[in-house]
């Protein structure tokens, strides 16, 4: 298994904030991710600064799209996005038309698995050509005091042995990362641990430290 990479979420309400964050995180992340809030405030134009303000960086247009996949597929990635989430929801049709676009393009599709979704679902997903999904707790559930637990990382080992690449999320701090070992992690996804912090550079830079702790250099 390679080595995860960083990612900083924006959902920001405002891209004046959001840029304010990625000027501090910069040259501590791996990629940038316009978060779902924020595309909904801002629209593509968020796409579109983030890839100006980070020209070096992976860009994730998180629209969690669930149909027009052809046709937002093309708007995110025409505005700079590299990465284009799905929502698990979306009928095999909308995932197969994103892809294409995103094939086409050298660019790739992670399916979003929110709510109810099952790992038939996921084998369809990976037969169209998808190579990544992102398992999340959501705001809300970690707000009512869901925890991981091991039939998180039991459906997590099941995508990574389906042959996906997992990006994970949900309030993740670098004391969680040693759950996740065995799990073929594509990258740890960091909002307000991040951002919200009050040395966001020095939490980082701890997110880096356990990486390369477990999964070595």
């Amino acid at each position: 298994m390679s080595r995860p990479l960083l990612q900083l979420a924006l959902d920001h309400t405002s891209l004046k904030a959001a840029q304010r964050d990625v000027s501090l995180l910069h040259d501590h992340v791996d990629i940038v991710e316009a978060g779902t809030i924020l595309c909904l405030t801002e629209g593509l134009s968020a796409v579109r600064a983030l890839r100006q303000q980070c020209q070096d960086k992976i860009i994730v247009a998180d629209w969690k799209v669930a149909d027009a996949g052809e046709t937002l597929a093309q708007q995110a990635f025409d505005a700079g996005a590299n990465w284009m989430t799905i929502i698990c929801a979306a009928p095999l049709a909308t995932v197969e038309k994103g892809h294409a676009v995103a094939a086409a393009r050298g660019c790739e599709i992670q399916m979003e698995l929110f709510g109810n979704w099952t790992l038939d679902d996921a084998r369809a997903w990976h037969r169209v050509g998808v190579k990544q999904a992102i398992y999340h707790r959501g705001r809300d559930a970690q707000a009512c005091g869901q925890q991981w637990g091991e039939e998180d990382l039991t459906r997590m080992k099941a995508l990574s042995d389906i042959g996906l690449q997992l990006s994970i999320t949900g309030g993740i701090t670098p004391a969680d990362l040693p759950l996740f070992r065995e799990i073929n992690v594509k990258a740890f996804i960091a909002g307000r641990a991040l951002a919200g912090a009050a040395n966001p550079p020095q939490v980082a830079q701890a997110f880096h430290t356990q990486i390369r702790e477990i999964w070595g250099e």
